[in-house]
């Protein structure tokens, strides 16, 4: 019975994240709500993808040549700019990402000019440090238009769509390291080991965790495996492993947020005692806030909280000032208050809480 309430749990979490995104995008894995509506982009992508402009230019629209290529909120098209073989320069669509993670992997837009399709094919371009699966996203249209405009427009390898490079094989790594060693090993050394990894590879170097936000873009425009295989690995620990006993798993061994918190935590020994009431008030704070994310999100009001979770902090580059500071503050509580996020505050934790059976 436990079991069964635990499957109704995670369904009904499912749901949610369904309804969020059909109110914020009108899509559920990639296909519009509305299959007129999609049949008739569906069309007008396929008319426009080559296009002879004045100048002998030949424009490459990668809206349609790339659909099930994905970034981090959906597909993000291009237009390829070549004349006499050559790419004069290449321009982002508009497209679900994030804006500030997206203006980071768009400087990769400048990395093919004045390549010719040859150099171009043959060329090697890493993704942007912190804004992963949009520089993938960019770096996949480009290819399919590359491959297009050179008359060779089939798929892909299944070596090209995993992108092997060094930042996702060290992060798959250090995930599978942190999702199957527990399980085995209880070692404090090898715990602190797989924290800093954490931190440092999943958080800082990959800016790969799991937030409200990863959710609805998966739910709404679906997910490339290769590219995103990472986040997929964290989100089966989230949500699958907790059926098997393994609650809060992913939390506790994989989160670079609440791993910089245990962090911080065994840097100072003496802790702030809190009474039981104020524990008592601050979970009530907790679920009374993700009460009203939830009716922000769903009822349309404002779903761009999610771009606001403290997560993002990780991307320092890109992350809005209130993130960062809110970061901040998280990190200098946790040497006083043990994951004082996590416990308190984070929305995300708060829907794995619910679809283990917990509030």
């Amino acid at each position: 019975m436990k079991k069964i309430r635990q499957i109704l749990m995670l369904l009904t979490c499912i749901a949610v994240v369904m309804a969020a995104a059909l109110q914020r995008d009108g899509n559920i894995w990639g296909y519009a709500f509305d299959n007129v509506e999609q049949s008739t982009q569906k069309e007008a992508l396929v008319s426009d993808t080559m296009t002879v402009l004045d100048g002998g230019i030949t424009r490459i629209n990668t809206a349609y040549l790339a659909r099930d290529v994905k970034g981090y909120g959906g597909q993000t098209p291009l237009y390829v700019y070549v004349k006499e073989g050559r790419i004069q320069r290449i321009e982002a669509q508009k497209n679900n990402e994030t804006p500030e993670f997206f203006a980071e992997a768009a400087t990769l837009l400048k990395a093919w000019n004045g390549k010719t399709l040859e150099e171009a094919v043959a060329q090697k371009v890493d993704a942007v440090s912190g804004a992963t699966l949009s520089s993938n996203g960019i770096i996949g249209n480009v290819k399919r238009g590359i491959a297009y405009a050179a008359k060779n427009a089939s798929a892909p390898s299944l070596i090209e769509q995993m992108n092997l490079s060094p930042k996702l094989i060290v992060g798959l790594l250090v995930v599978l390291m942190a999702a199957i060693l527990p399980l085995f090993l209880k070692n404090k050394t090898y715990r602190t080991v797989q924290l800093i990894l954490n931190v440092i590879v999943l958080g800082f170097w990959s800016g790969t965790f799991l937030s409200w936000s990863l959710f609805v873009n998966f739910m709404s425009n679906g997910v490339s495996i290769w590219s995103a295989i990472i986040p997929i690995i964290m989100l089966i620990v989230a949500f699958i492993y907790p059926l098997f006993g393994k609650k809060n798993y992913y939390c506790t061994h994989i989160c670079p947020c609440g791993s910089l918190q245990d962090l911080a935590a065994k840097a100072k020994s003496r802790k702030w005692r809190m009474n039981n009431q104020l524990v008592k008030w601050l979970n009530r704070f907790r679920k009374g806030l993700f009460v009203l994310l939830m009716f922000l999100m769903l009822s349309g009001v404002w779903t761009a909280w999610m771009d606001y979770e403290v997560f993002a902090a990780f991307i320092f580059q890109a992350a809005s000032a209130v993130v960062l500071i809110l970061g901040c503050v998280v990190v200098a509580l946790s040497f006083f208050v043990p994951r004082p996020y996590c416990r308190f505050v984070c929305p995300t934790g708060t829907l794995f809480k619910l679809s283990e059976g917990r509030w």
